[in-house]
């Protein structure tokens, strides 16, 4: 399932965990971050993504989707996807012995899927029953995994080692391994351009920022951590240790 590619950019913008002040160095700081190895070729990719991508498809796409498609419409199309993404949320919630979260998210498929005309309106939250996301890196993390390398990947956004592997396993859940090609592209479509839309509000951020690159990376951090720990995170040591490290410089 490609539920995390590009639209992480926009989930972490949107998400208010972030803010234009960045604890990181700007770009042409000698110092270097440790979530970050291989930053030059990181940044690299970025302005791939942000400069190219983005700037000449992604959201000329989106702002054509945007005119075309009406508002209730776009809503209903965001609600189907999100539906079929419910069960990779009750498979991770049980890896992650949230027995109460893997029931909300059944009865959320269950209902949405029935009552809902196969997701297409969110019954289960006006029934005050709300999505509690996860997924397989959430998991690692809760097992122990270290986070690994922060990477940006062309056309798929920021990620680290153990993200990227878990929406690799993600893929394998049902429905996404019962969609064929044409149907899976089909889902990331419209997965991607309803994501990017939730950017369009927030993208000035991201301008009036001083290292973009750097801001993008804090808040995919900041974002992860807050998703793992179901919004409460603990206070980040290794990030107060780097930041210490940064100002002794």
């Amino acid at each position: 399932m490609m539920r995390l590619i590009f639209p992480l950019l926009a989930v972490a913008l949107v998400s208010g965990c972030a803010s234009t002040t960045s604890t990181e160095p700007q770009a042409n700081s000698a110092y270097s971050d440790p979530r970050d190895p291989i930053e030059p070729f990181n940044r690299g990719v970025w302005d791939l993504n942000y400069d190219v991508l983005d700037a000449y498809i992604l959201r000329p796409a989106t702002v054509g989707y945007m005119t075309v498609v009406p508002k209730p419409a776009r809503q209903g199309i965001a609600n189907v996807v999100n539906n079929l993404d419910e069960p990779v949320n009750v498979v991770n919630a049980l890896l992650q012995f949230k027995p109460r979260s893997a029931a909300i998210g059944t009865g959320r498929f269950v209902i949405n899927s029935t009552l809902g005309l196969f997701g297409l309106f969110d019954v289960a939250t006006a029934l005050d029953l709300k999505e509690h996301d996860e997924d397989f890196g959430q998991s690692l993390a809760v097992w122990g995994v270290p986070h690994g390398p922060y990477v940006m990947l062309p056309a798929m956004g920021p990620g680290t080692a153990r993200d990227v592997t878990g929406r690799l396993v993600d893929n394998l859940y049902f429905p996404a391994n019962w969609l064929n090609t044409p149907l899976a592209l089909t889902k990331a479509g419209l997965n991607i351009l309803g994501a990017r839309e939730q950017l369009m509000s927030s993208e000035q951020l991201l301008k009036e920022s001083v290292d973009p690159y750097s801001f993008v990376k804090e808040a995919y951090f900041q974002r992860r951590a807050y998703e793992v720990h179901d919004g409460n995170p603990p206070a980040a040591e290794e990030d107060e240790a780097y930041l210490d490290d940064y100002l002794d410089n």
